[in-house]
């Protein structure tokens, strides 16, 4: 067979399996089998062992995909095999389609399975592709990347020099991770720099710790999640088992939600069926049938779980699995949102993995709220608008931010003090969403909470 010819059934072999497979996938949601989480690389994954057939390829067209193949084979400068071509034209397929979708390597997606169990190395921040640049959705708390001081918004414009420009989020994880104990530097473009600034980062093992509180002297309890894994939701239980011991009585909870970068899928649906009596948590919606799924709360458990007044915490660092909960509650009227617009980050990537150990993360399907109103690239709108404190005349944003990292470096941040220390007034002046949010369970009930219109079963 001519190398040609070769590469023409091979062209017809890869469009075949990126456009014409009838997958039958895991619903992502089943993590009891397949556990997926939230990592540097990816939002929301499974990693189901899908079912196809091959539909036969006939387009003339493909003809032409083959003939470009060849041609750069045989006359670009440098030599290139034909398994780089092939991946070369998956990557650029996928390229197209959003930025959460992505070809992985066999090598990338033995690493992936790896980060799935939460054993490895890095910094500590979740991104993506927004507007084609390389953005932070959110540093992890208690990460590296968060205490240098990388913040939501940021653009990694280089990684170690290199230029992230026309790059994947799957080439920008592989630069970015590393040993323990190694350095990364990244280049980073933010509102208010005059130029961009080099942080330079070094990686460790990421200690996540899930879930965080404090209460206030009047009953107040306040409630941190900094992103959605295995035991979260059995420690959101135990810190409200000890508020109901604590506070007598319980009079409210604010459920900080902010730079939430999300998680586990099962966790946002079981975190919002803590807070639910009956109705709907969220639903799905793809072309696949099996991808269309509805998620409701269970009922008949009012008893056994608080259902106090509540007051969420969002701002634009609160992605995935954290505007799925945030959502929920604000539609089913639960709890009013505080803060500002979250991430906008609804779609579900289901991992497929390939014959040759290679990968496919792909776009299955969209999150949406309970009333029909779709998170992705809208985010959840809180129902009042809290901006983060203002700075003083002589002191710029940045001056907060690098106060407010002084603090947390020292120990000194609301949630590095013991949870049954009672917050104080100072450090509710440093915080105004949450001073907001408390100031309103203490006059509860807002206004604007009956003005909402109901959502929709």
């Amino acid at each position: 067979m001519s190398r040609k010819s070769w590469l023409l059934g091979s062209a017809a072999l890869l469009l075949g399996l990126i456009l014409c497979r009838n997958l039958a996938i895991t619903a992502p949601v089943q993590t009891d089998r397949q556990n997926p989480r939230d990592t540097e690389a990816a939002k929301s994954v499974a990693m189901p062992a899908p079912l196809f057939s091959l539909t036969p390829i006939t387009d003339n067209k493909l003809k032409v995909f083959a003939q470009a193949l060849a041609l750069v084979e045989e006359q670009y400068p440098e030599a290139k095999t034909t398994k780089d071509l092939v991946y070369g034209a998956i990557q650029g397929t996928v390229g197209t389609l959003d930025p959460h979708s992505s070809f992985m390597t066999p090598e990338e997606f033995k690493e992936l399975q790896i980060e799935t169990k939460g054993k490895f190395s890095g910094i500590g921040i979740e991104i993506t592709l927004k507007d084609r640049i390389l953005t932070v959705v959110s540093p992890i708390e208690g990460t590296p990347a968060y205490q240098v001081g990388i913040q939501a918004g940021d653009q990694i414009v280089k990684i170690n020099g290199a230029t992230t420009k026309n790059m994947s989020l799957t080439e920008a994880v592989k630069l970015i991770r590393g040993a323990k104990g190694s350095k990364v530097t990244l280049t980073i473009n933010r509102e208010g720099f005059t130029q961009p600034r080099d942080f330079v980062i070094v990686r460790e093992i990421i200690p996540i710790r899930s879930v965080k509180a404090r209460i206030l002297e009047d009953g107040i309890g306040y409630i941190r999640l900094a992103n959605f894994q295995d035991q979260t939701d059995q420690d959101l239980q135990n810190y409200l088992k000890k508020m109901r011991q604590r506070l007598m009585p319980f009079k409210g909870l604010v459920l900080d939600l902010r730079n939430d970068p999300g998680g586990l899928l099962e966790q946002a649906v079981r975190v919002a069926d803590e807070f639910l009596g009956s109705g709907l948590i969220v639903y799905t919606e793809g072309r696949n049938p099996q991808q269309t799924m509805r998620f409701y709360a269970r009922p008949g458990h009012e008893g056994e779980r608080p259902m106090v007044p509540m007051v969420v915490l969002i701002n634009e660092g609160s992605a995935s699995a954290s505007e799925i909960v945030a959502g929920a509650l604000k539609d089913q009227k639960r709890a009013v949102i505080v803060g500002t617009k979250s991430f906008g980050k609804g779609s579900v990537q289901t991992i497929i993995p390939l014959e040759d150990g290679s990968a496919l993360r792909l776009t299955t399907a969209l999150y949406y709220t309970p009333s029909g109103q779709t998170i992705n690239e809208k985010g959840i709108v809180p129902d009042v608008v809290v901006e983060d404190l203002a700075p003083p005349p002589g002191k710029s944003l940045q001056n907060l931010r690098d106060e407010a990292l002084d603090r947390h470096m020292r120990r000194e941040g609301i949630t590095d003090k013991p949870w049954d220390l009672p917050l104080t007034p100072a450090e509710l002046n440093h915080d105004p969403p949450l001073k907001q949010a408390v100031e309103m369970l203490r006059h509860w009930p807002p206004k604007n909470l009956a003005q909402r219109p109901p959502a929709s079963p």
